[in-house]
C-alpha cells in the first residue's frame, strides 16, 4: 500500500501542474490525502459512489473516479475546479495513482523476496522462479552491506539510504530488524573491496549529514549468484559483531579483514574459559596493571621490536626488558619469542571476546 505521504506529495504535484484540487479517499471513507480541506467533506459522497457500478461520475460539480488494483477498489479520487477539462485531469490523476499502486506493489514484492532470500526462507527452485517473475537478475555480482546505528527506526535510516541511492539504483535496500538496514548492492565486473568501501563511506556520509551518529557498517564477500546472497549476508552480520569486539576503532569493516578474530568469535565460551585458565592459571589479563598492559599492546603494535617499543614508551631498553622478564615469570610466556607472543595475543583477544559476550547476559 502507498503511504499517505506519497499520495499527498503526488496530488500536490498534480495540482501544481493542472491547477485542480484533488482528494483521495480510501475504501473505509477516510481521507488519505487532499489539496483542499473543503473536499474532505465529500468523503460521504465518495462512499456512495464506491458502491455504484460507474467507474467515474459527476456529483455536485465534482468529478469522482475509482482507482482499482487488479479489479479491486483501492481509492476514490475526487477532482474539483473550474477547469474545462476537469474530467480529463481527474482521469489522468486517477491513472497516475493506479500506476503508483502497481509500482509500489512490485517494490513490496521485491522487498519481501529479498528479505526471505537473506533469511534463507526460500527453496532453491523458488529463488530462481520468483527472481524471474520479479525481473531480478540471477547472475549479477552482488555484496551485502549492513548499516547499523542507534535509533535506526526513529531516524528513518532506511528511507535516507533509499533516497541517496536514487530511483534508478539496482540495489535492494531493506531491513529485517529495527537496528540495521541491509543493502544488497549490485556490482560492476571490475568492482572490488575498495569500491565497496567507497560505497560504504558514501552511506556513512549521508547519515552523518543528517546528524546520525554511532554508525557501524560491515559487508560480506562478493557473490556471483543470487542463491549465494544469504551467505554474503551472514558474513556481513559476523563482520559487524566481530568488528565491534576487535576493531572497535573502525566504522567500516569487511568480512575478509577479520583474520583470527573470525575464528575466536565462533568458539564456545566454556572452551574459551578453559583456554584462559591454561594460559594464565588463576589470573586474567584484567589483573595486570595499566603499565604492563600498555607495554604489552605497544610491543605487539611494533611487531615485537624492543628498540622501537622502548622509544615510543619513552623508557630505556633495559626497563622494557625488565618488564618483559617480569611478565614471563608471572605467565610463563616470553613475548620476545614468536610462538609465545602469538599465544599471548590470542589469549588477549579471547578475553576481549568473552567480556563482549558476557555483556549481553545482563
Amino acid at each position: 500500500m502507498i503511504s499517505n505521504q506519497i499520495l499527498q506529495s503526488t496530488i500536490e504535484g498534480l495540482k501544481a501542474i493542472a491547477r485542480v484540487d484533488l482528494c483521495v479517499v480510501d475504501v473505509d471513507g477516510k481521507v488519505a490525502a487532499t489539496t483542499s480541506e473543503q473536499l474532505s467533506g465529500a468523503a460521504g459522497l465518495a462512499m456512495e459512489f464506491a458502491v455504484s457500478p460507474a467507474d467515474s461520475q459527476e456529483i455536485q460539480g465534482n468529478q469522482f473516479f475509482k482507482v482499482l488494483d487488479e479489479q479491486q477498489l483501492e481509492y476514490i479520487l475526487i477532482a474539483c475546479g473550474a477547469a474545462d477539462d476537469l474530467y480529463m485531469v481527474g482521469k489522468t490523476s486517477a491513472f497516475q495513482i493506479q500506476n503508483l499502486l502497481v509500482a509500489y506493489k512490485e517494490r513490496f514484492d521485491k522487498d519481501n523476496f529479498i528479505k526471505n532470500l537473506l533469511l534463507d526462507n526460500l527453496l532453491l527452485v523458488d529463488i530462481y522462479s520468483r527472481a524471474k517473475k520479479l525481473h531480478i537478475r540471477t547472475d549479477a555480482r552482488r555484496v551485502v552491506i549492513i548499516v547499523e546505528s542507534e535509533g535506526s527506526r526513529e531516524n528513518n535510516v532506511l528511507e535516507l539510504i533509499r533516497e541517496s541511492a536514487g530511483a534508478a539504483s539496482k540495489d535492494f535496500i531493506t531491513a529485517v530488524d529495527e537496528n540495521s538496514v541491509i543493502v544488497v548492492r549490485e556490482l560492476a565486473e571490475t568492482d572490488e573491496n575498495r569500491d565497496i568501501d567507497q560505497a560504504a563511506k558514501g552511506i556513512e556520509a549521508v547519515l552523518e549529514k543528517e546528524g546520525i551518529r554511532n554508525i557501524h557498517i560491515a559487508y560480506g564477500t562478493i557473490v556471483n549468484e543470487i542463491k549465494e546472497v544469504s551467505r554474503s549476508y551472514k558474513e556481513a552480520k559476523m563482520a559487524l559483531d566481530v568488528g565491534k569486539i576487535f576493531f572497535d576503532e573502525r566504522d567500516i569493516i569487511a568480512y575478509s579483514e577479520l583474520g583470527i578474530g573470525r575464528l575466536i568469535y565462533q568458539l564456545p565460551i566454556p572452551l574459551c574459559k578453559m583456554f584462559i585458565r591454561e594460559i594464565f592459571g588463576g589470573k586474567s589479563p584484567d589483573d595486570f596493571d595499566e603499565e604492563t598492559l600498555t607495554t604489552i599492546y605497544k610491543f605487539f603494535e611494533n611487531s615485537l621490536n624492543v628498540s622501537e617499543t622502548s622509544r615510543q614508551l619513552f623508557i630505556h631498553r633495559n626497563t622494557l626488558v625488565y618488564r618483559l622478564d617480569k611478565l614471563q615469570k608471572s605467565t610463563g610466556l616470553d613475548l620476545r619469542v614468536f610462538e609465545d607472543a602469538i599465544t599471548f595475543k590470542i589469549a588477549l583477544m579471547v578475553v576481549k571476546y568473552m567480556k563482549y559476550m558476557e555483556s549481553f547476559e545482563y
